[in-house]
């Protein structure tokens, strides 16, 4: 991934160009809080963040952050529909159990969902399993096999196929490598995807209510 920058990680600037000053956010799986500090120091958001970890918490909590400890995998059902400007999942939707069911309810509860993935079809992730025949490590995927958060592994294109099936609307992405931005193909030479997404009306209700039916 790209090199930290006075001290903020690559995908905390790009988010924090994307999000709106004054806007509302809430962020699914925050961590210790650093990026929603990030956002309310350079856009004066309204945070507030769900988190699992009771240190991480913690943290948040040592940075005046309003957080509460929570499972996302749980839902989000007090929050009402589109009661926040912006929904953050960075780094954390390949760690839930139901992803489907999660990025529904970010879609519902957000007017705007931004979601970080580590790309697992990055050229060194390809290179380490046809090669060497192992679990690969990158700089998305610093992990080995038997002590990795991630559940779910997926790709750029893997992402974006998902998207296009449940009418998930893609309106921006951006696309970080090791050493730059990503312009040209990059399920390949990307090690991480950021994502706005959002969709019409009632799309992410009724495609949740579905899954819900199908078991999914």
């Amino acid at each position: 991934m790209l090199p930290t920058a006075n001290g903020i990680k690559p995908d905390h600037r790009i988010i924090a160009e994307i999000v709106t000053t004054s806007s509302s956010v809430l962020d699914l799986g925050c961590g210790d809080g650093e990026l929603l500090a990030l956002l309310v120091r350079e856009k004066n958001v309204r945070a507030q963040g769900i988190e699992v970890d009771d240190k991480a918490i913690f943290a948040c909590v040592k940075r005046g952050l309003s957080v509460f400890h929570g499972d996302i995998d749980s839902g989000l059902s007090d929050y009402e529909d589109t009661s926040f400007d912006f929904v953050i999942l960075n780094q954390s939707l390949q760690q839930v159990k139901q992803p489907s069911a999660v990025v529904q309810e970010a879609l519902r509860v957000g007017r705007k969902v931004i979601i970080g993935i580590p790309n697992f079809a990055h050229i060194n992730a390809r290179i380490q399993i046809f090669f060497r025949g192992r679990t690969p490590v990158t700089g998305a995927l610093p992990y080995e096999w038997h002590d990795t958060p991630n559940l779910h592994f997926l790709s750029i294109l893997d992402f974006m196929e998902y998207c296009g099936k449940r009418r998930i609307i893609i309106e921006e992405v951006h696309f970080i490598g090791t050493k730059r931005r990503v312009r040209r193909f990059p399920n390949l030479f990307a090690q991480t995807g950021l994502f706005v997404v959002s969709g019409k009306k009632g799309d992410a209700q009724e495609q949740n209510s579905q899954e819900k039916q199908d078991g999914s």
